[in-house]
């Protein structure tokens, strides 16, 4: 493993200035790769397998990346099991389950919900605020309002396995983030379809028993999620508010774009959290792909797990992580 003192020291000196100094021609240079590499579908934890099976069902037969990645996320949006993503999440401290999503296609485009209450599929309704308005994001009462004007159903989300949950947890009402829960968290999902072209997708319940208002890095472009055409994407899992303050996925989408291999980006993206904040009660974890198909995975603690079909198959695989 990588010696931890030696990565954060190394990490938190790293500066993106060389990499702003390139002339855009050079940095197209050295990281447009041909769009002919495999297709693949890449997303986070246990969860992350039925939907890469759903995304690549999209793919395989010639369809769009961004068709892909929303296919895929519904998945463990509508599984009633999924104690972390949409129907079947945890709720807040005050018993309201409430979602983040976000989208992002080959073009840039982007939409986003947070806040959302009472819709079972949060990443549909973000694409509709991408396609259908001149918005990024739209939150709460009017998420809500406006998923209801596009004919979204109105549904109640609390599932008797999660409201047994909530009432067990009111006993102490005591809040500490679990490193590490199985299966516990945000689903990123990433695509290449057989153009070459890139997309991803963010959906959540968030963080459990959270205060009621809280949002996550999970609706928000280039914390949660983002993708560059000409380079790569990148999701995050964990801790919203540590991504947030890093702006993590889009820091690595850069370190990419200036030559670094997705795998150092993620290892770089950790650092830098590792760096700046008390890191080790909480965990955070971050995959990312490139043009050519490459892709790579770190996170603070053991035990983040991620799906990728690629090449015919289907895996779970664990990521590398920083603390021993």
């Amino acid at each position: 493993m990588i010696n931890r003192r030696n990565f954060i020291l190394g990490s938190a000196f790293t500066s993106l200035t060389s990499l702003l100094g390139f002339k855009r021609a050079e940095i197209s240079k050295r990281t447009l790769i041909s769009a002919e590499a495999s297709p693949l579908v890449i997303s986070t934890w246990n969860h992350g397998l039925p939907a890469n099976e759903a995304a690549w069902g999209v793919i395989k037969n010639g369809g769009k990346a961004i068709d892909a990645v929303e296919t895929g996320v519904k998945v463990p949006e509508a599984d009633p099991e999924s104690n972390s993503v949409g129907y079947g999440g945890y709720p807040d401290r005050d018993g309201k389950v409430t979602l983040d999503a976000c989208i992002m296609d080959e073009t840039g485009n982007c939409g986003s919900v947070s806040f959302l209450q009472h819709i079972k599929h949060p990443i549909s309704v973000a694409r509709k605020v991408m396609e259908d308005t001149p918005h990024v994001m739209l939150s709460g009462a009017g998420a809500l309002e406006f998923a209801l004007q596009k004919g979204f159903k109105k549904d109640d989300l609390l599932t008797d396995k999660a409201r047994a949950a909530w009432k067990r947890w009111l006993e102490k009402s005591e809040y500490k983030p679990i490193v590490n829960r199985k299966n516990h968290d945000t689903i990123g999902l990433l695509a290449i379809d057989q153009k070459g072209d890139i997309s991803g997708a963010c959906t959540t319940s968030g963080l459990s028993w959270k205060l009621h208002g809280r949002v996550g890095d999970s609706p928000i472009i280039g914390a949660g999620m983002f993708a560059d055409n000409e380079v790569g994407g990148a999701v995050a899992t964990g801790m919203g508010e540590a991504v947030m303050k890093t702006l993590g996925s889009f820091l690595i989408v850069e370190l990419m774009r200036g030559g670094m291999t997705p795998q150092r980006a993620c290892e770089e993206a950790v650092g830098r959290i590792a760096a700046r904040q008390d890191y080790k009660s909480f965990q955070i974890g971050y995959l990312a792909i490139n043009k050519s198909g490459e892709h790579g995975a770190f996170a603070i603690h053991k035990g983040f797990s991620y799906a990728l079909h690629q090449g015919g198959e289907n895996k779970m695989h664990n990521a590398k992580y920083l603390i021993e």
